[in-house]
């Protein structure tokens, strides 16, 4: 692998320069070079140790630049590839930026040292946070492209988010456009044709650019895709702009850029540009392109060399002569140099930083200013009326909320809502808000879990404030890395650059006779596992509107579960607690006092804790009733307090006996208050939910009354 790159001049037959001057094209050179003398220095770094990880740009210069030259830094939206060092570089990423990132300095811009090399990230240039996660970044773009036509229409839902927390980076302009790129590998993942679909019903003003080097790793491009070309499987989506070019030319990678960023800009709809690149050095330090590509491969890519190529161009064409490219090629040499003894003289972060930027610094939901009194009013309403009631209620009070998923909207088709009720989700929770709000902000999505996350994702970090519905538990899987590797960590992997503040509503539970193992799913615990994420779960209609209406007001992301089997019960109703009702997360409610035995719990599960207490309060057992509602935070003073107070205690939970949240809310108190305990911590838990032979699913998946009773007496007979 070559460290250092020279021009060799080689045959090239390049057509002539099209509305570029002198000194454009000295810049575009210019930037290709310091792209690959930086990619050069990283590798030098790396095999000294000074440095983690490598992964180059090398011969995607030509078109990156070219695609720089287009793109307003600030203005447009920038979802980069890791491969794209000279497309940040033309939109005023400097190379000791580039290299503070390779360090992980604390004062690297795109993450504070958090990330590897090349995960770009500028909030000041509209750079949004990257991941290592190859094709997140198709429908998070879609996202924040459906944002840009939201403001056209909504300006003060704008004016609302400029005051926001991070406001200063919101912007909007009329003739924006959202970018985004990758290579040919990642236009395998489910996320880019979902992403795709989308963007063309909705004629969105997103750019792809397909960099294709031939190789994803060490598979190549007639393995990764049907016909080894990803332009020629795309040209039938409607409204899609489809070019091709030669992406180590960058004249003519300037012209079919020029054209595709017109037809976005001019708001026709999507467009993709495939550009056939190179990749003269391997995948990354932790790969040998020796082991995959042959000799001659190799020395046909070298011939490709955009660098050369264009060195060459420019001579030809009089734009510079020899000498002078080597001037500005020892001038390049000198301003790498200084800025990697910068970089390596930057300071690191600190251990104790790790746990900053987890959840927001501006707003904590578990606050005193969350703990707000309820003004009752009218009829009671169920669980899944209040739902619908509170969502109307912070929408009228901020126009950046929308709301979208699965059946959510009353009609997609708006002419049948004069001859039709209107659906509003399966269970009805979002009944009426179309009508009441608009199309634009209450609609349908397309069936793909992964694309509502991602599409919520997107709107979040330009300022909007998305409620996105999973329609059940058991389809969110599709979802995960969207969740857990994206939505969760963008605070913390952009050290506070960008935020998502998105409210994921799901369905959750066992509910009915016959749901079976798809439609009766608890996994909670599994989502409390991802730092960053709130989670919470209400078993009253009041809870319901002071939680979601804290979770729609926090800053951070949060997924609010809502058990189905008390979406419409009649004992947990409440009336309507007025629009400025909310409850701080991470606060249980103590749902009955007692002396001898406390049960903790939430969910569907409180009530049956209440029933069974009701039926050894006549038998002389007093019994102490925790509902968590916040799972993540929890509430670990009430749960100490109560252990302390009762000396005996269960954890009665929906879920997995072995690894379930209860189970870990057990262990707790079972490490830390032993000495209170007059007797072990007792679980009842539901049985494997798998178990789907069982004559009543419910009873397998809620644990019952008489599970709770009994486990009571064995501890008081302990």
């Amino acid at each position: 692998m070559a460290l250092q790159t020279r021009v060799k001049l080689a045959k090239l037959d390049a057509p002539k320069v099209h509305g570029l001057d002198h000194d454009t094209l000295i810049r575009i050179y210019r930037t290709m070079f310091l792209s690959r003398r930086l990619d050069d220095r990283e590798i030098q770094l790396k095999r000294q140790n000074k440095i983690y990880f490598q992964i180059s740009s090398a011969g995607h210069e030509a078109v990156c630049v070219a695609m720089g030259l287009f793109l307003r830094p600030g203005v447009d939206w920038i979802y980069p590839y890791y491969r794209d060092r000279a497309l940040c570089l033309m939109l005023g990423v400097t190379p000791l930026e580039t290299l503070l990132a390779a360090v992980g300095a604390k004062d690297d811009p795109s993450s504070g040292g958090r990330q590897m090399p090349s995960h770009w990230g500028q909030p000041k240039l509209n750079i949004v946070s990257k991941s290592s996660c190859t094709g997140t970044q198709f429908v998070q773009a879609v996202g924040a492209a459906e944002a840009a036509l939201y403001y056209e229409g909504r300006p003060k839902a704008l004016a609302q988010a400029k005051k926001a927390p991070l406001g200063e980076y919101v912007n909007h302009e009329r003739d924006e456009i959202v970018y985004v790129s990758s290579g040919d590998g990642a236009t395998s993942e489910g996320e880019f044709w979902e992403s795709l679909n989308v963007a063309c019903g909705k004629k969105l003003p997103l750019l792809y650019l397909v960099e294709d080097n031939g190789y994803a790793i060490s598979v190549p491009v007639e393995v990764q895709t049907a016909g080894g070309s990803i332009s020629k499987l795309v040209r039938n989506f409607p409204g899609l702009h489809v070019a091709e070019c030669d992406g180590t030319d960058p004249i003519e990678s300037y012209s079919v850029c020029k054209e595709a960023v017109q037809y976005c800009r001019e708001r026709r709809g999507p467009a993709l540009i495939h550009a056939q690149v190179t990749r003269p050095y391997s995948h990354s330090l932790s790969d040998d392109e020796k082991l995959y590509k042959s000799a001659e491969e190799r020395e046909e890519e070298a011939r490709r060399d955009p660098i050369s190529k264009f060195a060459l161009f420019l001579v030809r064409e009089g734009v510079l002569d020899q000498k002078q490219i080597e001037r500005l090629e020892t001038e390049i040499d000198n301003e790498v140099r200084d800025a990697a003894d910068q970089a390596l003289a930057a300071e690191e972060p600190s251990i104790d930083s790790i746990r900053m930027n987890v959840y927001s610094p501006d707003l904590d939901p578990t606050s005193v200013g969350f703990a707000a009194e309820p003004h009752l009013h009218g009829a009671p309403k169920t669980m899944v009326e209040m739902v619908a009631a509170t969502l109307a209620d912070e929408m009228a009070r901020d126009e950046r909320i929308t709301v979208f998923g699965e059946d959510v909207a009353d009609a997609s088709r708006e002419e049948n809502l004069k001859h039709v009720k209107g659906k509003g989700g399966v269970f009805k929770a979002t009944a009426g808000l179309q009508r009441k709000y608009g199309n634009d902000r209450v609609f349908n999505t397309p069936l793909a879990e992964a694309s509502i996350v991602g599409r919520a994702l997107g709107m979040a970090t330009r300022g909007l404030k998305p409620v996105a519905e999973i329609q059940f538990f058991d389809y969110i899987w599709p979802a995960m890395m969207q969740i857990r590797d994206e939505l969760c960590v963008m605070r913390w992997r952009s050290n506070g650059a960008f935020k998502a503040p998105v409210v994921i509503r799901v369905a959750i539970g066992g509910y009915l006779t016959g749901g079976g193992v798809y439609h009766s799913q608890s996994g909670e615990s599994i989502f409390t596992h991802c730092p960053g994420l709130r989670v919470v779960m209400p078993s009253t209609a009041l809870d319901v509107a002071g939680l979601l209406r804290t979770a729609i007001r926090c800053d951070d992301p949060v997924m609010f579960l809502e058990h189905k089997h008390l979406y419409r019960q009649p004992y947990n109703r409440s009336e309507n607690p007025g629009p400025d009702f909310t409850v701080p997360f991470g606060k249980a409610r103590t749902v009955k006092q007692g002396n001898d035995l406390s049960i903790i719990t939430y969910g569907a599960v409180v009530h049956r804790a209440e029933v069974a207490a009701a039926q050894l309060e006549r038998e002389g057992v007093s019994v102490e009733i925790i509902d968590l509602r916040s799972l993540s935070p929890y509430d670990w003073e009430t749960i100490a307090a109560t252990v302390r107070k009762t000396h005996r205690v269960i954890v009665a939970y929906e879920d997995m006996l072995s690894w379930g949240y209860g189970a870990e809310i057990a262990a707790r108190i079972a490490d830390e208050l032993f000495e209170e305990l007059d007797a072990p911590v007792r679980r009842v838990a539901a049985m494997d939910t798998f178990c789907a032979y069982q004559p009543r699913l419910e009873d397998v998946i809620l644990p019952q009354t008489s599970h709770i009773t009994a486990a009571v007496k064995q501890l008081l007979e302990y």
